[in-house]
């Protein structure tokens, strides 16, 4: 097929026409490019387009201030722990150990990791989970560049909250808001030593508020990064309170992969009063 054959030639006077309207636009194109090459520190947008820089003021992208006010009450929890081998009465007869191949070295005490909180300074309560302290032998707590030795008051297997009490001086407390108030999209930050790397900030939201059958909420779920040794840490709100103690996450290799769940501050709250005696303060204004 020849180029002729692509359809009817449009008369001449067209021709020229189209070419006349072509030349016109570019030389206003060509214009248009230059008075804005021109006058480029003076043009304007409409007002419905533009976008404003104080949307989010830049001294509100941080939660640097937040975590400056409430990381000094978050603490490293050490456990000495029986080894799990060590409460098996056969193995600890050498010759058991021997044919089944368990080396002497599994018999010895472990020590396993995790995080906590202070509640009240004056009385030095602690709060972590259930799990973390659990058959422990002995517990240090560290704060900043200290460790003291706690006394563990008692535990709630059922909310996995334990209690500790530390005799020392210059702590600084977390208050327990109200987790009742806490909805789905609110911002938080997590605090803790995950993987024993040192004191750890992350952020995220609330995920979702996980009932119980009984129609109560026991959990709060964020996407806030939760890791191994996260456990017993708080789950932070804005107004700088604990509304949740972090405990556990959901991820298929033990990492993180976004779910992490929280027991709401309400219930540690009542735990941890019933156990120490002491009611507790609240509001972040302590």
């Amino acid at each position: 097929m020849s180029p002729r054959d692509l359809g009817p030639h449009p008369p001449r006077g067209w021709l020229a026409l189209l070419v006349a309207i072509g030349l016109a636009s570019g030389v206003a194109g060509g214009a248009g490019v230059v008075w804005l090459n021109s006058d480029r520190g003076t043009i304007t947008a409409p007002e419905n387009t533009r976008v404003s820089v104080d949307a989010v003021p830049l001294n509100r992208l941080t939660v640097a201030p937040l975590v400056e006010r409430v990381a000094p009450a978050v603490v490293n929890i050490a456990v000495l722990q029986a080894s799990p081998y060590a409460q098996n009465p056969l193995l600890r007869d050498p010759y058991y150990r021997f044919f089944l191949g368990v080396p002497d070295e599994a018999l010895a005490p472990r020590i396993s990791a995790g995080s906590g909180f202070v509640v009240d300074a004056a009385r030095g309560l602690v709060v972590t989970n259930h799990h973390v302290v659990e058959n422990a032998r002995a517990i240090a707590v560290g704060i900043g560049d200290r460790q003291v030795e706690a006394e563990f008051l008692g535990s709630d297997p059922r909310t996995d909250i334990a209690v500790l009490r530390i005799a020392a001086r210059g702590l600084k407390q977390l208050p327990l808001g109200d987790s009742n108030r806490t909805q789905v999209g609110d911002y938080v930050v997590a605090i803790g030593n995950p993987f024993e790397v040192g004191q750890t900030v992350t952020a995220g939201i609330v995920s979702g508020l996980r009932g119980s059958p009984d129609g109560g909420v026991r959990y709060i779920q964020t996407d806030a990064p939760i890791n191994p040794g996260n456990s017993g840490g708080p789950l932070i709100n804005m107004r700088g309170e604990a509304v949740g103690v972090n405990s556990a996450i959901i991820g298929p290799n033990g990492g993180n992969v976004g779910i992490g769940l929280a027991v709401p501050s309400r219930a540690a709250r009542q735990v941890v009063e019933q156990i120490s005696g002491v009611r507790l303060p609240s509001g972040s204004g302590s």
